[in-house]
Order: structure tokens, then C-alpha cells, then sequence
């Protein structure tokens, strides 16, 4: 069986629909998506039926659950983000809502012999970041099992979004793969002296699986293959002067920049890394 994963579309159709066309023309049985589908872009009520209509397991996100939550979680936040946080709801409905905050944490099966879990970020909560560059100890965590995954068992394969960077990390036995982004890629470690193109960066990403669905056996192949598709960003961006953070968002699709690159900085310094030596 061959499945297609998706993940952080974040409103975005054009990456959306040129993402399922591929993933059409690859003729591939089933497709799984990991979260947020929804925030930052324009579209977000059309990705989230496009998602609906073509995906076979769809799990949460963290912007999913953010976003479709009661006004009280931003009561304490700043206005800019009260404001951002009212505008993003006026983009899908209550019963979209509704849905998103029902859908699952986890998704998990065996295929080739492996025990493969799929969830957003980590197997214990939805908005935290694990990057390729983080210890051992820390990658080894992402394994474990916890009252929110479907077992309890220690994975063999674990595949998730959130961190918009696709890699893949072998150890102890057991691989470790980011999907990437399909409406919002960036690369956090950047050096204008030493960065390539911005085209190996700013298209949709998704990772196609295939092996013997369900088998607990180790008498058949398993393969994971990386895709990276150019889409037209410019369409996209047509009508995004709607969009309330509408800067920060064509920098992000057209400069593969996160928006809160200090942010991403903080992480690397908290493991050990001056991201300005690099």
C-alpha cells in the first residue's frame, strides 16, 4: 500500500491542490493528515473541505485546537493577538470548529513489521518542537508511548509535522521522520553566504509511505519517499491583503522565513547551538 502524508497546509490552497494532484498522479491508496490545516493563510475554510473529501485519517494540530477554541484562551494574550486570533475564527464556521476540535491526537498501524505512530508534534502534546539538531535523549522521547497515543507500546517509526522542516533520523533501531509542510515551508538554520536557491525551500512538502499494510512481519520492503513540489506562490498571495498578518505571510511563502525567526533562535541556544555560527 502506498500512503501519501500530509501535514501544516495552514491555509493554503494552491499547495493544497497542486500537493493532491501529485499525490493523484502517484496513484496512492490512502491519504493521512497530521495537522493544521488551518491558520495564516486565506483559504482556510477550503482546505479544510479539500482535507475532509480526499484525506482517510486526519489528525489535530495545535493551530487547529488554538483557533477553534473559546475566546477565553486569549483573554490574558495581547490585543495583536486577540485580533488575530478573532480573525482566523472568521474563517471557518462553528460547526468547522467543532469538528477540528474532535479530531484524534494519534494514528497508529503496522506495515512491513514496523509499529509506525503518526501524531502533530510530540507523543505527549501538540504544540511542542523537536528538530533534527535536538540530543538523542530527545529523539528517543518521541517513541515512547503516553496516555494519548493509541497504545502503549514503543514505536518502530514515528512520522509528524509542526517543525515545517523535513528530515529523517536513524537511531536505537528506530526512524524518525518530519513530513514537512505543504503550505508553509522554511528552513530555520539561514546564512545569506551560504544559503542555496529559495526554490529548495519554498514548495509543498509531503512524504509518500509503502510497505505491507497491517503486516507485523519482517518478510517485506518498506520505503519512505521525500516529496518537493513548486507551486505557484503568487497566485496564492493575490488576495492577501485580506489576510490580518498579511506581511509576515508572504515572507514566510516567498522567503521560506518563519515570522518569529528570534523565536526559532531561542530554541537552538537552548540546546547548545549560536545559531550565528553556523
Amino acid at each position: 500500500m502506498k500512503i501519501a502524508v500530509i501535514s501544516d497546509i495552514h491555509g493554503n490552497l494552491e499547495a493544497l491542490k497542486t500537493t493532491l494532484k501529485d499525490i493523484e498522479n502517484r496513484k496512492v491508496d490512502k491519504i493521512i493528515c497530521l495537522g493544521d490545516i488551518i491558520a495564516k493563510g486565506l483559504h482556510q475554510k477550503e482546505c479544510l473541505e479539500l482535507v475532509k473529501e480526499k484525506c482517510d485519517v486526519i489528525l489535530r494540530g495545535n493551530c487547529d485546537r488554538y483557533f477553534s477554541s473559546g475566546i477565553e484562551i486569549v483573554k490574558d494574550r495581547p490585543q495583536k493577538e486577540i485580533d488575530s486570533f478573532k480573525w482566523h475564527q472568521t474563517r471557518i464556521t462553528n460547526d468547522d470548529r467543532e469538528y477540528l476540535l474532535k479530531l484524534p491526537f494519534c494514528h497508529e498501524f503496522y506495515m512491513s513489521g514496523s509499529l509506525i505512530r503518526m501524531f502533530h508534534a510530540t507523543p505527549t502534546a501538540d504544540n511542542e518542537a523537536v528538530i533534527n539538531m535536538d540530543s538523542l535523549d530527545t529523539k528517543y522521547s518521541m517513541f515512547l508511548p503516553s496516555e494519548r497515543t493509541s497504545s502503549q507500546k514503543i514505536a518502530d517509526v514515528v512520522l509528524y509535522g509542526h517543525i515545517h522542516n523535513q528530515f529523517m533520523s536513524k537511531a536505537y533501531n528506530k526512524t524518525l521522520i518530519n513530513v514537512g509542510s505543504v503550505g508553509n515551508s522554511f528552513e530555520s538554520v539561514r546564512n545569506a553566504d551560504k544559503d542555496s536557491n529559495i526554490m529548495e525551500t519554498t514548495r509543498c512538502y509531503y512524504l509518500i509511505l509503502e510497505g505491507d499494510y497491517g503486516s507485523k512481519e519482517y518478510t517485506s520492503d518498506i520505503s519512505f519517499q521525500f516529496i518537493r513540489l513548486p507551486y505557484n506562490i503568487e497566485k496564492e498571495l493575490e488576495d492577501s491583503d485580506e489576510i490580518i498578518s498579511k506581511e509576515d505571510y508572504r515572507i514566510e511563502l516567498r522567503e521560506g522565513k518563519y515570522r518569529n525567526m528570534a523565536k526559532i533562535y531561542d530554541s537552538f541556544k537552548k540546546i547548545g547551538i549560536d545559531i550565528d555560527k553556523i
